[in-house]
């Protein structure tokens, strides 16, 4: 069986603008980049088209090459909202020039809505919600798809549904990522702007799940599951992308990073025990990092933190967010910066009751923290989350799905007169954090924290200064 795995693009800066997000950002797709290790022990033949630009934009041409190149029997297309579209324009020209090939999605928004994309997108032969490593390698294996957990499919005229997966896979059974069948990989994913210390960058998912339910946040892949790799298959993993990729800092995308404490002390021991000479980041929760753990992390190599606040006013907190008090995000960010750790915000404006009230607060609590870094995404109701139930109650929503990638306002809460009013407040706020007193006198030691970065922004300073001026007050040039 040969299978081809498409990562499609998907993205926009902003609307109506060119996309510029490659130069600031590019992370390797670690979710399809499992399942595809996951087969190749299996026995299955894997490729991988991790797409650099929008088929609408740029054409079918390399999709349509590299299938006629290897010929898979099946392809599978992971996507979020934004990505969807423009992965099914894909496997519309596929299915149109090779009939036979069998279309397989999966991913978080397919997860959410289930039977009701099947109605609605005749060139998918398959669904697969939730965790896809099993199911993927099952219909490859040829098993009946009435056998296969987690799966929908077409049966006549209607569309059978095999619930959800219950035979969850142990992650440490679960191959390293296959990097490898990354083109360019690592030297050509850029990840964030003075976020690192030294290049190559690399990242790693260490855990499934998430036991909070916060109001925006869509679980419907894993639910309400956590789980995690042990201390021994991260060092190992580690220890793999410097050996084998040069790799010099890791990036730890998982929102529970230091939940389990025995997991992280262990991996911190071998760290200090047996050194790889790398750096990472990860993110913290406040009520799981006190100072003997961050002293832990900065003597295993730990770079910048990453704190999920979301806004500075306690009333939108409590409504959107599980077990955040604001004091002790203060007390966590002064701590994590007493141990030499960067200290990253991560914020979102335009949340169902948010006013221009509630982001003066959140900006006066942005000032009061003084964080080292700050990542203000644009609210966006995903089709799993909670807060999507009653969307349409709260304000005004254009569910166009390519603009749904937290870089547009597509959400427009009552207390705020307008989309336009919103994303000049939007600007006001990132202009005002990064020309405060507090980011202008760290970033010229940042410079040469991260040599890698101030290189890359150099090189494309004409780009950088196009992306600058999107946040210059309306009327002004």
């Amino acid at each position: 069986m040969r299978v081809l795995f498409i990562h499609p693009f998907g993205s926009n800066w902003l609307e109506g603008r060119k996309d510029m997000i490659l130069l600031s950002n590019r992370s390797a797709p670690i979710g399809i980049l499992s399942i595809a290790a996951f087969l190749i022990k299996k026995g299955v033949e894997v490729e991988v088209l991790n797409c650099t630009g929008p088929v609408k934009l740029t054409g079918m041409e390399e999709t349509i090459s590299r299938v006629r190149a290897f010929s898979p029997e099946m392809i599978g297309f992971t996507t979020t909202t934004s990505s969807f579209p423009d992965a099914y324009r894909q496997a519309e020209e596929i299915k149109r020039l090779f009939p036979d090939i069998r279309i397989v999605f999966g991913g978080v928004h397919v997860s959410a809505l289930r039977e009701g994309i099947l109605e609605s997108f005749p060139a998918i032969d398959y669904l697969i919600t939730g965790e896809g490593e099993k199911a993927m390698s099952e219909l490859a294996a040829g098993v009946a798809p009435d056998k296969i957990q987690g799966l929908l499919y077409r049966n006549g005229s209607g569309i059978q549904s095999t619930g959800f997966r219950t035979d969850l896979c142990e992650l440490d059974d679960i191959p390293f990522p296959a990097y490898h069948k990354l083109d360019g990989f690592p030297e050509a994913y850029h990840p964030p702007l003075f976020n690192y210390p030294k290049a190559p960058c690399s990242t790693i998912i260490s855990s499934r799940g998430c036991p909070y339910q916060c109001s925006y946040c869509d679980r419907s892949v894993y639910r309400r599951s956590f789980r995690y790799n042990s201390a021994g298959y991260l060092y190992e993993h580690m220890a793999y992308l410097k050996k084998e990729f040069r790799v010099r800092h890791i990036f730890f995308y998982d929102d529970l990073f230091t939940f389990n404490r025995k997991r992280i002390e262990e991996l911190c021991g071998m760290l200090q025990k047996k050194p790889l000479g790398m750096t990472f980041n990860c993110a913290v929760r406040v009520g799981h990092a006190d100072n003997d753990l961050l002293q832990m992390l900065k003597t295993a190599g730990a770079w910048m933190v990453s704190l999920g606040i979301e806004s500075g006013d306690p009333e939108m907190l409590s409504r959107h967010k599980s077990n955040v008090d604001l004091e002790e995000m203060k007390k966590t960010v002064k701590l994590i910066q007493k141990n030499g750790i960067r200290a990253k915000g991560l914020f979102m404006m335009g949340l169902p009751g948010e006013t221009e009230e509630t982001i003066k607060r959140t900006t006066k609590f942005i000032t009061e923290l003084e964080l080292d870094d700050l990542n203000m995404t644009k609210f966006t109701p995903f089709p799993g989350a909670p807060v999507y139930k009653t969307i349409h109650e709260e304000g005004v929503f254009n569910e166009d799905w390519e603009l749904m990638n937290c870089m547009n306002f597509v959400f427009v809460p009552k207390g705020i007169e307008s989309k336009e009013r919103l994303e000049e407040l939007y600007k006001q706020f990132v202009k005002g954090f990064y020309t405060s007193t507090n980011w202008v006198r760290k970033f010229g030691p940042l410079m040469f924290k991260s040599p890698d970065s101030t290189f890359r922004m150099i090189k494309n300073l004409p780009s950088f200064l196009k992306i600058k001026n999107d946040f210059r007050p309306a009327g002004k040039t």
